[in-house]
């Protein structure tokens, strides 16, 4: 196999075993790079024509499959490839001509632009769920694909790289507007980390609607629902808070869960990605639905009739008495639902918070999580950063630090979540409402953006960072693998991308 799609690619350069550090197989691999070149034949057969909804879908849905933690289904992925064949008449791209490019710096944009697509198609796919489409960021898709197959000079590609990140844009948008209208504007809301006795389900993932499906069958029934992972800022949206029985979160990072699953008396629900290959200690409990698919787990499919999930919590019967969990820190709750609408609604006590001098820096501290030791940085970067800042953040990074007691400034947290990975849309809305407030541009702005990487969707987003001019951005723990040197140092020169090193010499170029 070979992959370099995520952060903890072997060696900091690519996956050639035969498992890659997510643990796929190399079956797995080679089946999802036969799926993506199938994808990109579709792409090239549609051209410049109207598609129909089944082929929107089925673009979208192959595209999500191949992100990292998502499918490890072999049969599923089999699946997936048949019926893109079946839609077009047109042969499959072989991956092997990109993955072997002889030009460096080609290859490299090829690969940021897919990887970037397929953040793009993952956000596409919880808007569509929803109901909600758009026609330019689903014709980009095909126009993306069919490109990462052809025959492309550097300028070229950086163009519809540059792209990219501008649909993207739309495409946040589009998922901020699906989320809300159907869920109702988010509100700070804490939320406990105990879990209470008797019978319980744990859900992870991104999907909303899926959680809503699993509130209606479960009310009335003694099963308590508990979030994990990205899944936790449900609690802040009025329309699933509503239920009495949406009781909490439980466990920290997505990476530990086969520990923290290990002895777990509930089933686990994975609505999306971020699923790893579950220990046998706790695999009888693991339900998958939508796009994710492991090996003999049971899938629950798209009539969401989740009564399997909601028989084997009876059956096991949760915990005998209350349990106490905490945070990585030692934390008991944590508050999230701090999305644009709140901070916004409150952007006169900020600025005059800012004016005053009580607000002197604003850092963004946010992005994907991963096992990798040196993301232990994030963590120490937020304790570090001074008393007078305000720490925004999203997407699963946070759960490094989001149990910390950071205190306040003007009666406002200085730790705010606000939200999901999906929810970036809202960040870049808080950024350019403080420029507007102030008369300057984003990158004049006290605001620093810290970010950690994982899989596709935070290259999507990074995307759409550069479409906007937003520069002196910090990222790490390490930099993307597929980045050749001539594209790295594009974007360093540029949009002055600094790799992180510690949060002390950090600090202090940040701060001066």
């Amino acid at each position: 196999m070979f992959c370099y799609q995520c952060e903890q690619t072997a060696g900091c350069s690519g996956c050639k075993g035969k498992q890659g550090v997510c643990g796929k197989s190399d079956a797995v691999a080679q089946l999802q790079d036969t799926l993506t070149g199938a994808l990109i034949g579709l792409a090239q057969a549609a051209g410049e024509e109207k598609t129909s909804p089944q082929t929107d879908r089925l673009m979208i849905e192959g595209l999500f499959a191949t992100l990292t933690n998502v499918n490890f289904d072999e049969e599923a992925l089999k699946e997936l490839i048949q019926k893109v064949q079946k839609e077009k008449a047109t042969a499959d791209y072989a991956m092997e001509k990109l993955w072997k490019e002889p030009e460096e710096d080609i290859r490299s944009l090829k690969s940021l632009l897919l990887f970037g697509i397929r953040g793009i198609a993952a956000y596409a796919y919880h808007a569509m769920v929803l109901g909600y489409t758009d026609e330019t960021v689903n014709r980009f898709l095909y126009k993306g694909m069919a490109a990462a197959g052809q025959e492309k000079t550097m300028e070229a590609l950086l163009e519809i790289v540059m792209e990219a990140g501008a649909v993207n844009l739309k495409c946040m948008e589009l998922l901020d507007k699906a989320n809300t209208e159907s869920y109702g504007i988010p509100a700070p809301t804490e939320v406990p980390l105990t879990v209470e006795k008797g019978p319980f389900i744990v859900i992870t993932g991104h999907d909303l609607k899926d959680l809503k499906a699993l509130l209606e069958q479960t009310e009335g029934k003694g099963i308590n629902i508990y979030t994990h992972g990205e899944m936790l800022p449900a609690h802040a949206y009025p329309e699933l808070k509503k239920y009495a029985h949406l009781k909490g979160n439980f466990g920290t990072a997505w990476q530990n869960q086969q520990k923290e699953f290990a002895e777990l008396p509930a089933p686990i629900l994975f609505t999306t990605n971020c699923i790893m290959p579950p220990k046998a200690s706790y695999a009888d409990r693991v339900f998958t639905t939508g796009v994710v698919g492991y090996p003999q787990m049971q899938h629950i499919g798209e009539e969401k009739d989740f009564t399997p999930v909601i028989e084997k919590a009876l059956e096991l019967g949760g915990f005998e008495e209350d349990r106490i969990f905490t945070g990585i820190n030692g934390g008991s709750s944590l508050t999230t639902g701090f999305g644009h609408h709140a901070i916004l609604g409150a952007a006169e006590q900020v600025i005059d918070a800012v004016k005053a001098g009580q607000i002197h820096h604003f850092f963004l501290v946010g992005g994907c999580d991963g096992a990798r030791t040196g993301r232990s940085y994030y963590t120490d970067f937020v304790k570090q950063a001074p008393q007078d800042s305000i720490i925004l953040t999203l997407a699963c990074g946070k759960y490094r630090f989001n149990d910390l007691d950071l205190g306040s400034i003007g009666g406002r947290p200085r730790l705010m979540d606000m939200g999901q990975c999906n929810d970036a849309f809202g960040a870049i809305q808080v950024a350019v409402a403080l420029a507007e407030a102030f008369g300057c541009g984003v990158n004049e702005l006290p605001l620093t953006l810290v970010l950690s990487w994982y899989e596709q969707k935070a290259v999507s987003i990074l995307l759409t960072l550069l479409h906007l001019g937003i520069k002196n951005i910090y990222l790490g723990p390490t930099l993307p693998a597929f980045l050749s040197s001539n594209v790295r140092n594009y974007l360093v020169e540029n949009f002055r991308i600094s790799p992180v090193s510690t949060p002390e010499e950090d600090l202090r170029k940040i701060l001066g």
